[in-house]
């Protein structure tokens, strides 16, 4: 097995693992009160609109809408994690097939696996006070894996002509 297909495989393999721990943390320590607090924060919505205090379900509804985009980011984090892992080890696994040299299929690999890091941390990121850094983070990571997936399909091309 060649440095490129064991970086595809040990790689996505390691990059599953910490998805699912990642994943198992979440919903064990965190999820629970997360759920808790957007049903919470929407049924205290409810309610204030029905008493016609509309500026309290107004907040309601925004401390709602904060939670449930942290939510999301979470549950996506794990997913990516995981997803991109299996898409790297799949790819891994018929990485010869792709008809370049051995040092692109290495970058390939490595745009590969530094992409699937960095960009769910990018995500995760948006959740905490990340800002700028964590925006930058998701897209350069977003874009490295675009690219990557762009010049294995060109290989992959180049095998079938």
């Amino acid at each position: 097995m060649n440095g490129a297909r064991k970086l595809l495989v040990f790689g996505g393999i390691a990059l599953a693992t910490l998805g699912m721990l990642y994943g198992l943390y979440y919903a064990v320590l965190v999820e629970h009160q997360t759920l808790d607090r957007m049903g919470g924060s929407l049924a205290t919505a409810f309610t204030q609109a029905a008493g016609r205090r509309l500026p309290e379900a107004r907040t309601s509804i925004d401390i709602y809408a904060a939670t449930k985009f942290d939510y999301v980011r979470q549950v996506d984090v794990h997913s990516h994690w995981i997803g991109l892992a299996m898409l790297m080890i799949v790819l891994g696994v018929v990485f010869d097939d792709v008809a370049l040299g051995e040092r692109i299929r290495f970058g390939i690999a490595l745009s590969l696996l530094i992409g699937s890091v960095i960009f769910p941390l990018g995500v995760i990121l948006q959740t905490t006070d990340g800002g700028v850094l964590a925006s930058a983070l998701a897209i350069v990571g977003s874009a490295l894996i675009i690219v990557a997936l762009a010049a294995v399909a060109a290989g992959f091309a180049r095998t079938s002509t």
